[in-house]
């Protein structure tokens, strides 16, 4: 458990250095309101990005997109609407996914924006 718990560490540093390569500005990493968690929370382009991180050595049975399913989409998307109301947040709110796969001195990298959208109840 510990290894998959530093795994899940790198790959969320590693997840934070890609995003502001690219111009994010990282706000929150591993903000937590009660039983809601969200692994990084930035903003880019006018938006409020929601950035699930998914890490995974390269001996996965299961893709790391793949782990993002729609028990965990509701999860995120309350902590988002939680996260948008404590910190009175008036952007748009755009959810990606940032995959990573651990290689021999790195990660391969993929990120997916807009990876999903809020569920209509």
């Amino acid at each position: 458990m510990a290894e998959r718990n530093e795994t899940g560490k790198d790959g969320e540093a590693a997840a934070r250095e890609y995003l502001e390569k690219q111009g994010y500005v990282i706000v929150h990493t591993n903000w937590h309101w009660h039983h809601y968690e969200l692994d990084i929370v930035a903003v880019c382009d006018n938006e409020l990005v929601v950035v699930e991180v998914k890490t995974r050595s390269e001996d996965f049975l299961l893709s790391p997109e793949e782990a993002v399913d729609s028990g965990k989409i509701r999860r995120i998307v309350a902590a988002a609407d939680a996260y948008a109301r404590f910190f009175n947040v008036a952007l748009p709110i755009r959810f990606d996914i940032v995959s990573l796969i651990k290689k021999q001195g790195g990660y391969e990298i993929e990120h997916i924006e807009d990876a999903f959208y809020a569920p209509c109840h």
